[in-house]
């Protein structure tokens, strides 16, 4: 029986001096962590307070009925926090590692079926499908962005973390206050109707310039012209000439305008 023994024993040491111990370095790598201020492919990585994330989805009203892209989305916390609130979400993260544990959060917090992350490049993605930009980029991506952004649907909602779009005046911003000492404005603009051009009526016309939201232009009815101006939120659409308001909607091929007084709306039909 000890000969039996000593031979096992010279067994096991002669095993582990061909197959010795994995070493640390041989060991299954460690997650995944990102730091603050790495560098990325257009931005460096800062996180957004969450605070302020939950702020930023308040201001654009974001609900179940949503479809929520984020552009550089980073660790994935705008997708995430979207999809706890029921909406789809999408991140487009140009960082392979970043998508990598994006998704290992999504599927943490359970949302991994509404929160999907792809790697890319958040200028040639296609967000057109999106009803909410959830954003934090620099002044100029939020620039060479600004012409997919208008041409999102009538009532599309983009939403940021303290940068602006130049040229184009914020809807809203909120801030958020206790122990937020920085990154902590969200501001919301609401993609408009294009009513730029040309409407007519059977008793005139309606000619109207446009500066994303905000309208110009000149009413003709009855052979009489008034300078109008006003506002556009989504398709919804305000006008006034100074003394009398006109609201209503506004749609790719009519614009339909109440007034007090009036005993029918006018309804002007695109015609250039």
């Amino acid at each position: 029986m000890r000969c039996a023994s000593i031979a096992a024993w010279a067994l096991v040491l002669l095993v582990g001096a061909t197959h010795p111990p994995l070493s640390s370095a041989q060991q299954a790598p460690r997650p995944f962590e990102p730091e603050i201020g790495q560098p990325g492919k257009d931005v460096v990585w800062v996180p957004t307070p969450p605070a302020l994330v939950e702020k930023m989805l308040d201001l654009a009203q974001v609900s179940s009925a949503d479809f929520v892209m984020d552009l550089g989305s980073g660790d994935g916390r705008n997708v995430i926090a979207a999809a706890k609130r029921g909406a789809r979400a999408l991140g487009v993260e140009f960082n392979p590692d970043m998508v990598g544990l994006s998704e290992r959060l999504a599927r943490e917090a359970g949302v991994a079926d509404r929160a999907q992350f792809v790697k890319g490049d958040m200028f040639t993605a296609d967000i057109s499908k999106a009803t909410v930009m959830a954003l934090f980029l620099l002044p100029s991506n939020m620039l060479q962005l600004r012409s997919k952004f208008f041409a999102l649907a009538p009532g599309s909602r983009i939403v940021s973390n303290t940068f602006r779009i130049e040229g184009w005046t914020a809807d809203k911003s909120e801030t958020v206050g206790g122990d937020c000492t920085a990154w902590c404005e969200a501001i919301l603009w609401i993609v408009p109707a294009k009513v730029e051009g040309r409407w007519r009526t059977a008793t005139g016309d309606l000619a109207l310039k446009q500066d994303f939201q905000m309208v110009s232009g000149t009413m003709t009815l009855g052979g009489q012209a008034t300078e109008v101006k006003g506002k556009l939120n989504g398709r919804q659409i305000t006008l006034s000439d100074g003394t009398r308001e006109y609201t209503g909607v506004a749609t790719d091929g009519d614009i339909e305008l109440s007034t007090t007084g009036a005993s029918a709306p006018l309804r002007f039909t695109r015609s250039q």
